[in-house]
């Protein structure tokens, strides 16, 4: 795969301006203070803080939530956890089911090499994960997922017990439960996400009973996300929260009504792109499908009332709104619908102090669990 131009690779102490188009941008400024408003927010409340790194992908941001207080990050696939690991961060949570043996064989050779728990919801899967632990001699703690609303992975409430045990019996940690409603993050209204999470509250009760009824204690109950994590620190019953996206806030979390008592979150992820071509009514940018993930909506131009409209893969198409078309060559800042995808298809973020205006380049980090989807 051919590899960008030294020339075109952004410098250390270069103004923002020189960065190439189109490019993963970051404000760290901002991004400095939505890391320390999460961890303010959960010690203030007496909850951990585990984010979650598939928004991020990368050992650079990781260090720095774990430098503010979190407690270690989650990873949804044994890759993103082998590629995190290689970088250096060591405790890592697979908040996700893994059943195949080829991948259980790479999750115990990682939790041979660092701290490591793993999702389960099938006495399949804890009986698998337990054979690949007993194969290289490590340990690992599981937490037993439970479906709290959203329809996805998750055992049923009352089956909590039978898996907590079923995991004891074979040799491996039971670490508590994951309820994570995955669903509830993007619900709009503030009243809607708190109906949700009350109906996530009663699956974790159910749940706790079933682990009770087992003759086991419920250690933690963790999950959480950007859209409901207030609803969930203020419930008394989660302990941890698995926050990912606050750390750049996507354009889609910021379409939500914001929930009262949690704190604000800023705009940090950009996709810088220039306009390439332009007539009276519309004016087109460098940045496609290729640039920005699409599966939540389309971005939209940063401070600027423009109308952001599908272009294909390299083009996006800027119409106007209030304000008047950008001109040949202008930088357009976009917002990305969905951080997570968006920042998968890059393979570095520049990382940019003193605005987009006028800041200049304070550091450049690989995206090092690019493409770990397995």
């Amino acid at each position: 795969m051919p590899s960008p131009s030294s020339s075109s690779l952004p410098r250390v102490g270069d103004s923002v301006r020189s960065v190439d188009t189109p490019a993963l941008v970051v404000d760290l400024d901002a991004m400095d203070r939505n890391i320390a408003a999460m961890a303010a927010y959960a010690k203030r409340h007496g909850v951990r803080l585990r984010p979650h790194a598939k928004t991020h992908k990368s050992a650079f941001v990781a260090r720095r939530q774990l430098d503010a207080g979190a407690v270690g990050v989650c990873v949804q696939k044994t890759s993103e956890a082998e590629a995190l690991a290689d970088a250096g961060i060591d405790d890592l949570y697979i908040s996700n089911e893994v059943v195949d043996p080829a991948k259980l064989a790479r999750v115990a050779a990682l939790a041979a090499r660092v701290k490591l728990a793993i999702a389960v919801d099938s006495l399949v899967g804890v009986d698998r994960l337990a054979a690949a632990m007993r194969a290289v001699g490590a340990g690992i703690d599981v937490f037993v997922e439970i479906d709290v609303g959203q329809g996805r992975c998750g055992t049923t409430p009352a089956r909590a017990g039978e898996l907590a045990a079923r995991a004891t019996s074979r040799g491996l940690g039971f670490a508590g439960l994951q309820a994570y409603h995955g669903g509830a993050q993007h619900l709009r209204t503030a009243a809607t996400r708190r109906a949700a999470i009350e109906r996530a509250m009663a699956a974790v009760a159910i749940a706790k009973e079933s682990v009770a009824a087992a003759g086991l204690g419920c250690p933690l109950v963790t999950g959480a996300g950007t859209g409901t994590f207030a609803l969930e620190a203020a419930s008394g019953v989660w302990g941890e929260l698995q926050c990912g996206s606050y750390v750049f806030l996507d354009r889609d979390y910021a379409d939500n009504e914001p929930t009262p008592s949690a704190p604000a979150f800023e705009h940090a992820l950009f996709v810088k792109s220039q306009v390439m071509s332009r007539d009276d009514v519309h004016a087109v940018v460098d940045a496609g499908h290729k640039s920005h993930a699409i599966d939540s909506g389309l971005p939209t131009a940063w401070r600027r009332d423009l109308v952001f409209e599908n272009g294909g893969d390299e083009h996006g198409i800027l119409r106007r709104g209030r304000d008047a078309l950008p001109g040949l060559g202008e930088t357009v800042w976009l917002v990305p619908g969905h951080c997570d995808p968006t920042v998968n298809l890059h393979d570095r973020c520049v990382g940019v102090r003193g605005g987009l205006a006028s800041g200049t380049v304070e550091t450049v980090w690989l995206v090092d669990a690019r493409g770990c989807v397995g």
